[in-house]
């Protein structure tokens, strides 16, 4: 095992003293071409180019010597610490940071960035980083070959935002360049970069307020997975009471990265509060009147929603691939043409035993696991006690096994 192992940080400035120290000292170095091209490598020095950290962290693990690793901006940040410190090569690590990218990208924006949320966008997760771009209203990318600017920007197709992008951080090359995201396609963008990804209406907080928690504030808004009906400006649907809706959310689960579809969005209060959970949401609807009270709501609440009206199922066609999806309205036909599309979870509701069994199994039929329940909520009038409205419906969540997390 190496006797010792330091990790240093480099942003493009000259390197401190402890950094040279350690570098002058390494008996096998590890890092980017740029990195062992610096003067400060020594020329004996054994030398690994990165590409598999797992590999270099093997091979610093069986060398007898002084290691160095070296990596750009903070290497605890999205870094290399993480695999060096992994169980199976026990090393011990030194670390001499450097400013991470993120944080020069947004000092070169002149943003602040606590409020911001940060993502590593590769290929097999770039879908899921995009989804927080929609859903969010200041997201950092870190971003890598395959998914890089041009790839966001294509799948970002419909909603609008504002990339910042920062290509070769610290070095000669160094260029900002901002764009709107339909743009993003056009270039050809420099590796490594950083994407901004701003856009959006402000949540409940005004914009000048500090916050305490870095990211996004899990207590901005109203408390409750669900809001009283009077919250969204006119009657709901039969599909919309909030019992329903606490159920519908309860079954879905949305949560960051997630996709969401609600099919038949009504007054946007389903819509909504999946997008409170911090889900990207589309919300569709055949009415230009509900797509109005979609957007009014989205407005209200402080959330991000992509609202497109059409007539479902035909509307779906061109729709990015959902994760959980929310039938509000369009019965048997309409659900079956989501499960055609393949997302981890379904919930649809139903008026009638006869329609409920129908949807139930159709979705059986392709493949998901499906439960019903009956949920009949009495609202009172707690002065008197006595009934003021009833409310009944059939509850069908479907699971697909081979999707379950």
């Amino acid at each position: 095992m190496a006797d010792r192992v330091t990790v240093i940080g480099w942003d493009g400035s000259p390197l401190t003293a402890a950094a040279r120290s350690a570098l002058g000292a390494a008996t096998l170095v590890a890092g980017a071409a740029h990195h062992l091209a610096l003067p400060e490598v020594p020329p004996a020095a054994e030398r690994i180019r990165l590409g598999s950290v797992a590999l270099a962290a093997r091979r610093i693990a069986g060398h007898r010597g002084t290691a160095v690793v070296l990596a750009d901006g903070d290497p605890g940040f999205f870094g290399v610490v993480r695999t060096l410190r992994a169980p199976e090569f026990g090393l011990e690590v030194e670390v001499v940071p450097a400013v991470s990218s993120v944080a020069a990208a947004f000092a070169r924006a002149g943003m602040p960035w606590d409020d911001a949320q940060v993502v590593v966008a590769h290929r097999r997760t770039l879908r899921r980083a995009v989804n927080v771009c929609r859903a969010h209203t200041k997201v950092a990318v870190l971003t890598s070959p395959g998914a890089g600017p041009a790839e966001l920007g294509l799948l970002m197709e419909g909603v609008h935002r504002t990339f910042v992008i920062c290509e070769e951080l610290g070095t000669e090359r160094e260029q900002v360049t901002i764009l709107t995201s339909d743009k993003a396609a056009d270039h050809t963008w420099r590796d490594p970069n950083v994407v901004i990804v701003i856009g959006g209406p402000v949540g409940p907080a005004r914009a000048g307020e500090g916050g305490w928690l870095a990211g996004r504030d899990p207590g901005a808004g109203p408390r409750g997975w669900t809001q009283p009906g009077e919250g969204y400006d006119g009657p709901l649907g039969e599909g919309e009471t909030d019992l329903l809706r606490a159920a519908q959310l309860a079954r879905l689960g949305p949560h960051v990265g997630d996709l969401v579809w609600d099919i038949g969005c009504g007054s946007g209060a389903f819509a909504v509060e999946a997008a409170r959970a911090g889900a990207a949401v589309i919300a569709v609807d055949r009415t230009l009147d509900s797509c109005a009270r979609t957007d009014a709501a989205a407005r209200r609440f402080g959330v991000q929603l992509q609202i497109v009206q059409g007539t479902a199922p035909h509307v779906m066609e061109n729709l990015p691939e959902p994760d959980v999806v929310r039938v509000g309205g369009g019965g048997a036909a309409v659900v079956s043409a989501v499960a055609d599309r393949r997302p981890q979870r379904i919930v649809a509701h139903a008026s009638t035993r006869d329609e409920a069994e129908l949807v139930g199994r159709d979705l059986t039929e392709h493949g998901y696991r499906v439960e019903c329940a009956l949920i009949q909520s009495v609202e009172l009038d707690t002065r008197a006690w006595r009934e003021t409205e009833r409310s009944v419906a059939f509850l069908l969540s479907a699971v697909l096994p081979e999707r379950v997390s």
